[in-house]
């Protein structure tokens, strides 16, 4: 992987930004870069041509409580018609959510879309704008962090709900923020959707909790290990855990600076951090196939893009082949990421609100040493032929993007800590 971090990135979600994610220093290393070169309701199916549109301002606090499962019963939503199926989709307005609110409205599901009111990075986006963004679903407008809102909005909604899609993710990593996020938020969604009929959850995870060494990891393993608790109480509720590597955008942060004649940045000697990276609509894809999928019920499914695990070192030579340039690259000690987190750690103990910079820290060292493969339990290495394979997207043909327009609607936003 390249300077640019990410775990999911619907954010931080995400998969590492997927979710879910995150970017170190991004300021840093820039620097180093100039300085080188100088419940139950009766089921119906909704109208997705004319979104509903649903506001609740009232505010209450998070409630611990566990949703009163319903009566064991087999499924059978999977024997509808997609036009018959109803789907709440939380975290709608991420970074992949709203590419699987896209994905899942074109297979002609009826989408419920949970939205906050004002939506998108540091909550730049109207009402308007979130339901321009989110066509052919209906937005419900709420805060997914408190259940009795969130219980209020979707009971005034008036559906019911065949199956939960979770795309929340922390979109700073911090360490309130990943338990408010990761935990509190995306356990509401599953309690609100069962208390609505749900008898399936789909979660966007993130393939680097196999090794939980961050805040954000621990959050969203302490979800997974409730939610797989839920099917052994209620044998009629089944999931699917999605966990991918990483996102092309986490790997598109350098294209224009090496475009402009700058070097490529990569912490050790280029090999660390290896990746089947996966666009977003063919992640979208894998998400939606997951909601009729019988092979995907009750699994924990790590998935990435097409072709080849790819190191930063290979991620650059493509990037400057595609540029017909020759290859330039900087090399930094990862050592100075170590002294950096040691300094913080330090710093905490005296100024305690440094915390999240802290974690920051963390989770950089992480992605810049760590590979989003599948961790080989026998052998504690990651596997680039255990990491199954996804899609038709490739990270070539999207610095060939990258190269021609920008990286307009790739922005960082929040994930960009520096």
């Amino acid at each position: 992987m390249s300077l640019f971090f990410s775990c999911n990135v619907s954010s931080l979600n995400s998969p590492k930004y997927q979710s879910h994610k995150a970017h170190f220093y991004s300021q840093f290393i820039n620097q180093i870069q100039v300085n080188s070169l100088s419940h139950s309701l009766p089921s119906f199916p909704l109208n997705s041509s004319l979104p509903f549109k649903f506001s609740v301002k009232r505010i209450n606090p998070i409630r611990a409580s566990t949703a009163t499962s319903a009566e064991a019963t087999p499924s059978s939503f999977r024997n509808k018609n997609p036009k018959d199926i109803n789907i709440l989709v939380a975290g709608s307005t991420g970074y992949i959510g709203k590419f699987v609110v896209k994905e899942l409205v074109n297979r002609g599901f009826n989408v419920v879309a949970v939205a906050r009111e004002k939506s998108g990075i540091r909550g730049k986006n109207s009402e308007e704008e979130t339901l321009n963004q989110l066509q052919g679903a209906n937005v419900c407008f709420s805060d997914v962090t408190k259940l009795e809102t969130l219980e209020k909005s979707l009971n005034d909604f008036g559906v019911s709900v065949d199956v939960v899609v979770s795309c929340l993710a922390s979109r700073t990593g911090g360490v309130k923020d990943s338990w408010k996020i990761d935990y509190e938020a995306t356990k509401n969604s599953l309690v609100a959707g069962k208390k609505l009929g749900a008898k399936h959850f789909v979660l966007l995870s993130a393939i680097c909790v196999q090794k939980p060494l961050l805040e954000f990891q621990r959050a969203k393993l302490k979800f997974e290990a409730e939610l797989m608790r839920e099917t052994e109480m209620d044998s009629g509720f089944t999931y699917s855990i999605v966990r991918p590597t990483a996102f092309f955008k986490s790997l598109g942060g350098q294209v224009e600076l090496v475009k402009d004649g700058k070097p490529y940045v990569m912490f050790g000697d280029g090999n660390l951090c290896a990746c089947k990276p996966i666009s977003e609509e063919d992640l979208a894809s894998f998400i939606a196939d997951c909601v009729l999928g019988e092979d995907k019920i009750n699994q924990i499914l790590p998935i990435g893009g097409p072709g080849k695990a790819l190191t930063p070192m290979e991620q650059g030579e493509m990037l400057f082949r595609l540029l017909g340039k020759e290859p330039n690259f900087l090399k930094v000690p990862i050592g100075i990421m170590d002294f950096a987190i040691g300094v913080l750690d330090f710093l905490v103990k005296i100024f305690p609100s440094m915390e999240d910079a802290a974690e920051f820290g963390k989770i950089g060292r992480y992605y810049a040493a760590e590979s989003m493969l599948v961790l080989d339990p026998e052998t504690g290495e990651y596997s680039a032929e255990r990491t199954p394979s996804y899609g038709e997207d490739t990270l070539e043909e999207f610095f060939e993007k990258v190269l021609r327009e920008g990286m307009a609607g790739q922005e960082l936003g929040e994930q960009a800590i520096f």
